[in-house]
């Protein structure tokens, strides 16, 4: 008997076979992975190339099961089984599955009716919990945990920021809080960034990307280097896309990890701070040729992952194999999963890992209008989430400024990266370049499509030097890596002000410290989201390592000792945070000022001057405009000295009875804004000299 909407609950849920000493039925095909329901589980999967399937049963940390369950022949709808079991309690019992079918390796078929197969659906993996532990699994023997999703939301409501608004703030969950100076309870957890909420409230953030939180093996190809034991830390290599990591909850009881998570998530919102989540839908944990099998490849091979015509993995990630994104089967289980997480977790956007990969074909060619990519920016499940795009992926594919939109997708910008660390360290030919990405990247994004809201501004993420890093280190050393410093990117763009490393010279310290506020300081009053890394408002380092990705020591984790030691950096991140908040202007298009400024204008050196040579290394932008319900232009001036003598710089001319208030200058030590403008030193009204490698912020005010 099937599934029938018209038949009673009672009726509906009443056995009607005996499989393995089970009593079973038909289950709910269209509820994919394992749901409790009235007197035991419902178990679906589907595979398009399997010839039968079985349930397996194990007791908890067992590694052979007490049960299997072949799936009937009459269980099967289409390539989807389905089955109802009852006389299960979920708190008692793992499961996983075994597939069986043809064994081709040239026609990527990979089916084995010995293995046990982990369910993609899982909403949780078992045996993971204790982070940097974990049984002998030669076999690669994964299950899953039933678990309940209920979660009393009340009335809760999700932000509503507009992309252009957003301050993100990216963390690592572990690395944020794992290191003893932290001073909470729960250290590298879910709910260790929970106790560090008044601080991040403090810091004045509105959103954080969480660095991926899909359960992962932290323990794949661990290796030890000079004696320290090297990790998968990052987690960019998913085992599971519906399961939050365990090892992340500090309560390591029956389900709770899931209820951890939205709690965080909860109460982060509540405070009005966003929580974007990073994925990883471009390859996952089962590696190439040579990789384990302990979910898709033993599933449907052939269609998860993009094969070459002998049945070898595509490598676009760069870590084995390439998801087969724009595959039907594949778009769908995407769709699910990321309904999945706004749905059961209320989470606010997601950044795509290597995103590129998801627009190219199952031959691997990139497509015009990739039908995974357009799902997404349409699904009305996902309708008002962020959809940011890591516009590149390591087959070489860049769209940075052309990557399918539909006019839903932002971008994380690379040109802004690599463009204001070029200008801000005094390279030449960058001044027009500087005024682009700081006007909102429009030369990219178009003004009246896309906008500011398509551009993620960044300079300094996970990948690469920290802040405090950039301007210590000319060259990545990555030697505890244990690759002989051959991992990690080699054109980082940085300067270490002429020593190598860390240095008691004051001129260059003094010096490093002015390049950190300057970039900070750009980058908040540039158009579009703006991100930054956790702890590089207190100066937080790596030590010249631009590939953390297997550090999981000091190294890696915040060092919460240095917010003292950097207290000044602290408070002049705080103070240019509240003023990005302060002045929408700074963010995007308002509307139009009441003196009769431009929107945008340029003022390079001299007022109204917005020629841009090989050798103009000082620039500066004027922002005007009038916010809704303002009767008051908002008017403001960043000037930025790339150059490494003095400037003198000339203000424009200023409608009578007002007068320009310059509220920072980076010459000085981070002081009240309106000491700022004493300590300037001007040459006459309109004019003021700027000292070498200076940034300097100017509004309008009212004359006295």
């Amino acid at each position: 008997m099937l599934y029938d909407d018209t038949v009673s609950e009672k009726k509906y849920y009443a056995p009607t076979d005996e499989v393995a000493g089970f009593k079973v039925r038909p289950g709910n095909f269209l509820e994919n992975g394992a749901t409790r329901v009235e007197g035991g589980v419902n178990f679906t999967i589907h595979s398009n190339g399997a010839t039968a399937c079985s349930l397996c049963l194990f007791h908890m940390d067992a590694d052979e099961p007490y049960a299997i369950i072949p799936f009937p022949e009459s269980y099967c709808l289409g390539n989807t089984y389905s089955m109802m079991v009852f006389g299960l309690n979920p708190e008692e019992f793992e499961y996983a599955y075994q597939f069986d079918g043809e064994y081709d390796i040239q026609k990527g078929m990979l089916f084995d009716k010995t293995k046990y197969i982990l369910d993609p659906y899982a909403k949780s993996v078992a045996g993971q919990e204790n982070w940097g532990e974990k049984k002998d699994i030669t076999k690669h023997i994964y299950k899953a945990r039933v678990v309940d999703s209920g979660y009393d939301w009340g009335n809760f409501k999700n932000s509503s920021l507009e992309p252009k608004d957003m301050i993100i703030y990216e963390m690592h969950v572990r690395g944020f809080t794992q290191d003893e100076s932290s001073g909470i309870e729960h250290r590298g957890t879910f709910e260790g960034i929970r106790e560090k909420i008044p601080y991040l409230l403090e810091l004045g953030v509105n959103a954080v990307e969480l660095m991926p939180i899909f359960e992962f093996d932290e323990m794949e190809d661990v290796r030890v280097v000079d004696g320290e034991k090297l990790l998968n830390y990052w987690g960019y290599s998913p085992v599971c896309f519906f399961a939050p990591n365990a090892s992340y909850s500090s309560d390591k009881s029956f389900n709770k990890v899931g209820n951890e998570l939205r709690r965080l998530i909860h109460e982060l919102n509540s405070k009005g701070i966003e929580v974007i989540l990073d994925v990883v839908f471009n390859h996952t944990a089962e590696g190439n040729e040579l990789g384990p099998c302990f979910s898709f490849k033993g599933i449907d091979n052939n269609i998860y992952y993009m094969l070459t015509p002998d049945g070898k993995y595509y490598n676009f990630s760069g870590c084995g194999n390439v998801m087969n994104c724009n595959h039907p089967i594949v778009q769908q289980f995407i769709l699910d999963c990321l309904r999945y997480w706004v749905v059961s977790y209320r989470v606010d956007g997601f950044r795509f890992d290597l995103a590129s990969i998801m627009g190219r074909n199952e031959d691997g060619s990139p497509m015009s209008k990739p039908p995974l990519l357009q799902s997404l920016a349409f699904d009305p499940i996902l309708g008002n989430v962020k959809l940011i795009a890591e516009a590149w992926d390591a087959g070489g594919l860049y769209q940075v400024g052309s990557f399918p939109s539909w006019n839903r997708w932002a971008e994380w910008n690379g040109r802004y990266r690599d463009d204001m660390r070029c200008f801000l360290k005094g390279d030449h030919g960058m001044a027009q370049a500087a005024i682009n990405r700081i006007t909102g990247s429009l030369d990219l994004y178009g003004k009246e499509k896309r906008g500011e809201n398509a551009t993620v501004n960044f300079i300094n993420c996970h990948d690469g030097f920290t802040l405090y890093d950039m301007y210590a280190y000319n060259y990545k050393h990555n030697e505890k890596n244990g690759w002989r410093n051959t991992d990690g990117a080699n054109d980082n763009n940085s300067w270490n002000c002429g020593v190598e490393g860390e240095t008691n010279n004051p001129e260059i310290l003094e010096l490093r410290n002015r390049l950190r506020k300057n970039a900070f300081a750009v980058l908040m009053c540039s158009r579009g989201a703006s991100m930054f890394l956790a702890g590089d408002e207190f100066c937080n380092t790596q030590f010249g390592n631009n590939n953390v990705y297997c550090q999981d020591n000091i190294t890696s984790w915040l060092d919460w000792k240095r917010k003292d030691e950097y207290n000044e950096m602290f408070e002049f991140c705080k103070f240019m945070i509240d003023l990005r908040k302060k002045h929408p202007i700074l963010r995007g298009r308002s509307g139009p000022s009441g003196c009769g400024f431009p929107e945008v204008s340029i003022h390079n050196r001299t007022a109204w001057n917005s020629s841009c040579e090989a050798d103009t290394r000082t620039i500066g932008i004027m922002f005007a405009g009038r916010t809704e319900g303002n009767k008051e232009d908002d008017i403001i001036y960043i000037g930025i000295n790339a150059f490494w003598e003095k400037v003198e710089v000339q203000l424009p001319n200023l409608p009578q009875g007002r007068k320009w208030n310059i509220i920072m200058n980076t010459e000085f030590e981070h002081t009240k804004e309106t000491n700022y403008h004493k300590l300037t030193k001007w040459t006459r009204d309109d004019k003021f000299m700027m000292c070498p490698r200076s940034v300097v912020i100017a509004i309008v005010g009212k004359a006295r």
